[in-house]
């Protein structure tokens, strides 16, 4: 079911580790970022959209991880963007096939892979998605994963922030694909700080919606953990231990995981 979170702009959430779809009513259709994620999910929203007589004219993928790069048919074959390095990522990523990518990142069997990654990049320093539609602007980083791109719907003051600012997931960083994933991520929350006196709302790809309050507050929480990280410092984050939300856990273990893989690095050992 699609949920207005602010004018012209709506979000579909996916039972997927509470994925959101997010939905921006342009002139002649809508663009849709990271549809997903199971293929019940994809069918509704494809339906809801239909009910309501909205053509999909455009696509976005925020960054080239698997969830993040579904389609649906019935969404139609619009232009599906993406930032150059995102869609050269997932490329190479794909190169092998899409049944060895589901093995290797345990893609559950109830999601769709035949349109698995099928994006085009946008020239290099494009600042806005090419639609006939609000101006959304993107905001192109390397926290996270490749050529990730956070967007902001500067007519809605929305920010989608691809896998940034959640309230349930702790930042993940690139740890095999950067020099430096810690100054990457603070380098990514600077450029999103820089921008969040302009939004109202912002939309993690996983998580649930913040208002205005929320906004600043979730870049500090998410600068204080990667800073903790980096200084090796205690931890206090209500996303991380006992006071994770339920159902949640398995984020302790993605913090342990993390903790140890930096350590090695730090050690200068193989990751």
């Amino acid at each position: 079911m699609l949920r207005q979170v602010a004018d012209g702009v709506l979000i579909h959430e996916s039972e997927f580790c509470q994925s959101n779809a997010v939905v921006v009513q342009g002139q002649a259709g809508v663009l849709l970022i990271d549809p997903g994620v199971h293929a019940d999910e994809l069918d509704c929203l494809a339906s809801d959209l239909a009910d309501s007589g909205q053509t999909v004219v455009a696509g976005f993928s925020t960054h080239p991880h698997w969830d993040h790069l579904l389609w649906h048919s019935g969404l139609g074959s619009p232009p599906r963007h993406a930032t150059a390095r995102c869609a050269a990522t997932a490329r190479d990523r794909l190169a092998g096939g899409v049944d060895a990518v589901a093995k290797a990142a345990g893609i559950p069997e109830q999601v769709p892979l035949d349109l698995l990654g099928l994006i085009t990049g946008l020239p290099a320093e494009t600042a806005r998605i090419p639609w006939d539609g609000p101006h959304v602007r993107i905001v192109e980083h390397q926290a996270h994963a490749p050529g990730h791109a956070a967007l902001v719907i500067e007519e809605r003051g929305v920010l989608v922030a691809g896998d940034m600012l959640s309230d349930v997931l702790i930042p993940m960083l690139d740890l095999n694909g950067t020099a430096d994933p810690i100054e990457d991520y603070l380098t990514a929350l600077r450029l999103l700080e820089g921008v969040a006196g302009d939004v109202d709302v912002v939309v993690p790809g996983h998580g649930s919606v913040g208002g205005t309050d929320q906004v600043h507050a979730r870049i500090d929480q998410d600068r204080a953990y990667v800073r903790a990280l980096r200084d090796g410092q205690d931890l206090s984050d209500p996303r991380v231990g006992p006071s994770a939300k339920r159902g949640w856990e398995w984020v302790n273990n993605v913090h342990t995981g993390q903790l140890q893989r930096l350590a090695q690095r730090n050690d200068g050992g193989t990751t």
